[in-house]
């Protein structure tokens, strides 16, 4: 146990007994948000928090903060789906410095009831610098308060308004992902749309390589573009995952460099763009993409910003010409 969980271990003992020790119409003291996360049993996050180097602010009496708090579940998740055998292996594994970027993006700087988020626009700065500026939570209250972040996944507020002395706790079913932290692999893999797109990565053996320094751009297709791309090339997903020909399907959705969307839409149209297979697509004034067969794919989302990269969201498979 290091030096640090001690001390919330402490802090969170205290706070109960200074609770257990006022009279039965005194309301129960809270703790400081790192005793209330320990007290509660927010095992991965109290970890990740501690390596992190995040407990004094989390304790410090000075604080004012909105922590989005998921929960050992949701760290679980998060560790399954980028390989890791457990949360604990994944806290492990992983850096402060990239624990620390991962739960400031989970930490807005005020004090923030859920009906100060209702009232607070649709995008909340968080704690997390990113180019310049405070990384931004895309915020919806329709339905309970959900929040969206970086891979375009939504984490829905489970319970809202844990009272800390220092700040407020909101309860989340899903690890937020900030941007630029992850590889555009590993940003991937955290988006259930993209599951055959992973897939085919692995198939074709270039997890690695996009796990590089790169940078990469990826026009990345949804699973409901591979689907209406099998029904027309009249192919089974085993079929296309076992094709000779996948790598090159893939690298055709790869261009070097990090390539924003801005400086798409300012290239002069019809704009030709070169591939890491080679070949080239035509992106037209509408920003669609005309592929090497004559086929049209539009941008559904833009700007996932990884550590190597950047993805765009496309609504097709982009093929190339067929060889003569």
């Amino acid at each position: 146990m290091s030096v640090w969980t001690r001390r919330l271990f402490a802090a969170a003992v205290a706070s109960l007994l200074v609770a257990c020790g006022g009279s039965d119409d005194e309301p129960p003291l809270p703790g400081t948000l790192a005793a209330e996360a320990t007290a509660r049993g927010f095992t991965a996050l109290v970890a990740a928090a501690d390596k992190a180097g995040l407990v004094p602010a989390l304790s410090a009496s000075t604080s004012n903060l909105t922590v989005f708090a998921p929960t050992d579940a949701a760290f679980t998740a998060l560790a399954t789906r980028l390989g890791f055998a457990s949360a604990t292996a994944m806290v492990a594994a992983l850096d402060g410095p990239t624990l620390a970027k991962i739960l400031q993006y989970h930490v807005l700087p005020t004090k923030k009831l859920a009906s100060d988020l209702v009232a607070g626009g649709a995008t909340q700065p968080t704690l997390y610098t990113f180019e310049g500026a405070a990384a931004t939570l895309a915020v919806s209250t329709t339905g309970g308060v959900k929040l969206t972040d970086e891979v375009l996944t939504q984490a829905s507020v489970t319970t809202a308004d844990v009272p800390a002395s220092n700040g407020v706790i909101h309860v989340i079913d899903k690890v937020l992902v900030p941007p630029g932290v992850l590889t555009v692999v590993q940003m991937a893999q955290l988006n259930p749309a993209f599951s055959v797109l992973v897939e085919a990565v692995v198939a074709a053996n270039l997890a690695t390589t996009l796990s590089g320094s790169g940078p990469f751009t990826v026009f990345a297709p949804t699973d409901a573009a591979f689907t209406a791309a099998l029904g027309q090339l009249n192919l089974t997903k085993a079929q296309l995952l076992a094709s000779p020909g996948l790598a090159g399907i893939l690298t055709y959705h790869v261009v070097a460099g990090n390539v924003r969307a801005a400086a798409v839409a300012a290239l002069p149209k019809p704009a030709t763009v070169r591939t890491v297979q080679g070949s080239t697509f035509t992106v037209g004034t509408t920003l669609a993409i005309a592929d090497g067969r004559a086929r049209t794919a539009n941008l559904a989302a833009t700007d996932v910003i990884a550590s190597n990269g950047v993805i765009h969201v496309i609504d097709a498979v982009l093929l190339p010409a067929v060889a003569n």
